[in-house]
């Protein structure tokens, strides 16, 4: 799941050098950490945070999968 989010972000920024995903598991939840170079915020985040809705419901479609809980977090 880290994989897919972070191809996916890498694909949407100036510094894919400067991303950094990380992913906590505890049972069936899984939560998502985004850091991207400060100067890149807005194009993970998008118009009206719709790149962000829809990064989070391809991680959501993607733990559908596996029965898990996801939730993606943009961290500043």
């Amino acid at each position: 799941m880290r994989e897919l989010i972070e191809e996916i972000t890498r694909s949407l920024v100036d510094y894919p050098e400067d991303v950094k995903v990380t992913e906590t598991r505890v049972n069936d939840n899984v939560t998502i950490e985004i850091v991207v170079n400060p100067s890149d915020m807005g194009k993970v985040i998008g118009k009206q945070g719709k790149i962000a809705k829809a990064i989070r419901t391809v991680a959501k479609a993607a733990g559908t999968k596996e029965n898990l809980y996801v939730q993606v977090d943009i961290v500043d």
